[in-house]
């Protein structure tokens, strides 16, 4: 895990109440985190996600995912660092429309 994984999980992800996993293998794919409660997938993108092939690959995981009802969360490394409080919350909010919806 990257330091920033290391920090959501520890510090958020693995006391959440709708119970994540951290490098959940969902068909061809492993994600860096995934809920089956809120049906939610985490990924924690470096800078390298932003570049072209990335983006392509990124976008055609997430289509895959999408095709069983997950939702995928793409957050770059950077907010992790710069706002992680933002973070955490926006995660809650989600996860909670998920749980409700």
């Amino acid at each position: 895990m990257t330091k920033e994984e290391k920090h959501l999980w520890y510090d958020f992800l693995n006391t959440h109440s709708a119970r994540f996993s951290r490098q959940k293998i969902l068909g061809r794919y492993i994600a860096d985190f995934y809920s089956a409660k809120a049906n939610l997938v985490i990924e924690l993108d470096g800078s390298q996600h932003g570049e072209e092939e990335n983006a392509i690959k990124d976008e055609k995981r997430t289509e895959y995912l999408e095709q069983f009802g997950i939702m995928v969360l793409r957050i770059p490394n950077y907010e992790v660092n710069k706002n992680f409080k933002g973070v955490c919350t926006y995660i809650d909010k989600v996860v909670q429309e998920r749980l409700l919806g």
